[in-house]
């Protein structure tokens, strides 16, 4: 009876460390968004941007005409 009691105890400490496993992979990939912007927008802080988009973004952003002085209809109706 001692040896099942053992093989039991032994049984529900690693029944209960899978399922503390369980619950923390449920917790961390079981998250739930009320829309798609809220996910992008999670996506986008807790994703990593690749060193070479990073710099071929940069090279775009600097071959790109400087803003002209005239504003945008919509920001001289309200504001800047």
């Amino acid at each position: 009876m001692k040896h099942q009691n053992k093989l039991t105890s032994r049984q529900q400490a690693e029944e209960q460390s899978q399922a503390a496993a369980a619950q923390q992979t449920h917790e961390t990939t079981g998250r739930e968004f009320a829309n798609a912007e809220e996910m992008l927008r999670h996506d986008a802080l807790h994703t990593p941007v690749p060193p070479a988009v990073a710099q071929r973004l940069a090279e775009s952003l600097g071959k790109l005409p400087p803003p002209s002085g005239r504003s945008a209809w919509w920001r001289r109706w309200f504001g800047p």
